[in-house]
């Protein structure tokens, strides 16, 4: 367990969750809990133990963007800093497998966090908006740069400008969220898919996750230069070596990240 008032966070073997923790605020933004978020993000990222990263929510709610009633209930915040907007970009590219894990509703800075993460599963109930048009704010946390890449530059735009609620069934058929889980057994099945990737060959995992950031941002040759080298490096390693004879075993592997 951590020592943040906002979140939770617990680390298990190879596997760290993170718990966005003001239920009875449905888990809306505050000005520390992006701080809390911003460092402990931080700390997760230079940690090689961790492998795989759960973000999820308390209570009812994923995180439906800004804690309105906060924001103009006179109570004075602390600021936010410019870095803590960066939270989308530690979440998604920091060299960890990250998983939202979509307990409820999902909108505004929420959905932008979410989307930063490298994989999305949500539970049944769970709604979806962008959010920020109905509060006449052009929006923040990436969503413009991340939702194009994930479902398409003229849905993302669509539900941007439109700012309408969706399900998550309809979230699953735009390829938003990788699946849908029923409300039940969410939590058991979303840990079972962590728990996997938490054995993954750490340096096989950690490389393939860079391979997938800087394919965004770079031409084909060049990412494939470096692509390659990444390639004979982990294919060079310990673990591989480990793999096979595990494979020939027919035995879960025990691979020590070398």
């Amino acid at each position: 367990m951590s020592d943040y008032e906002t979140i939770l966070y617990e680390v298990s073997g190879n596997r760290a969750t993170i718990t966005l923790n003001r239920p009875d605020s449905l888990n809306g933004i505050i000005s520390q809990l992006m701080r809390e978020l911003h460092d402990c993000l931080g700390k997760v990222s230079m940690d090689q133990n961790i492998r795989v990263v759960l973000f999820t929510g308390a209570g009812r709610a994923f995180c439906p963007g800004a804690d309105l009633k906060a924001q103009t209930s006179g109570v004075k915040q602390e600021p936010n800093r410019k870095e803590y907007f960066h939270i989308s970009s530690l979440l998604h590219e920091m060299p960890k497998v990250t998983v939202a894990g979509i307990n409820g509703a999902c909108a505004g800075a929420g959905l932008g966090w979410a989307c930063a993460c490298d994989l999305r599963y949500a539970t049944a109930r769970a709604t979806f908006n962008t959010a920020f048009m109905g509060v006449a704010i052009s929006g923040d946390m990436g969503g413009p740069w991340l939702l194009p890449r994930i479902i398409g530059a003229a849905r993302a735009r669509e539900l941007y400008f439109m700012s309408e609620k969706f399900d998550a069934g309809e979230a699953e058929r735009l390829g938003l969220v990788n699946r849908v889980f029923p409300d039940e057994t969410f939590r058991e099945d979303v840990d079972a898919i962590v728990d996997k990737l938490s054995k993954s060959a750490p340096l096989a995992i950690g490389e393939m996750k860079k391979n997938f950031v800087n394919a965004e941002n770079m031409p084909l040759r060049e990412y494939i230069e470096l692509e390659t080298e990444r390639h004979s490096r982990t294919g060079s390693s310990a673990d591989t070596r480990e793999a096979f004879r595990a494979f020939l075993e027919k035995r879960e592997p025990r691979f020590q990240g070398r």
